[in-house]
């Protein structure tokens, strides 16, 4: 079995992981652990620019650091729980990183924790999960934090 798991630095992405880790799996499942990061958004134009892009290069260096560092001790805790895991961050929106990489790697499940944003908050920031539920071309699980599995 492939399962492919998305996670940011948050308590919803542990409790997603924690339900993961509670879970008897099929004998040789591989797990992908993905977080992904989204490129700084600009605001300024081109011409404007100047010695921001540096600065927005660096943020963004500062930013896939912080998150390798994060994704190395997740993957590790799910190597020492016995699971077969390779961690990846990758650039770009999770919504649409996640549900490629399920394609890509013919995954037959795919979990995210829920943040549970409802209105214009989940309007503005979208909802990673209501996007891989809706696009992905595998079974989802969408795990709210505090939930416990039977």
């Amino acid at each position: 079995m492939k399962i492919l798991i998305g996670v940011d630095d948050s308590p919803h992405s542990q409790a997603a992981l924690d339900f993961f880790k509670r879970q008897t799996w099929p004998k040789g499942s591989k797990v992908v652990v993905l977080s992904a990061v989204s490129p700084p958004v600009l605001a300024y134009s081109l011409p404007d620019m100047g010695g921001a892009a540096i600065v927005l290069a660096e943020q963004e260096q500062e930013i896939f650091k912080a998150a390798r560092k994060m994704l190395a001790s997740k993957e590790r805790l799910l190597k020492d729980a016995g699971f077969d895991v390779e961690a990846r961050v990758v650039r770009g929106d999770p919504r649409e990183l996640l549900v490629s990489t399920a394609q890509a790697e013919s995954t037959d499940l795919l979990i995210v924790g829920s943040h549970g944003r409802t209105g214009l908050t989940k309007l503005l920031l979208g909802s990673v999960a209501s996007h891989v539920v809706t696009h992905a071309p595998c079974s989802v699980t969408v795990v709210k934090l505090g939930h416990r599995a039977a």
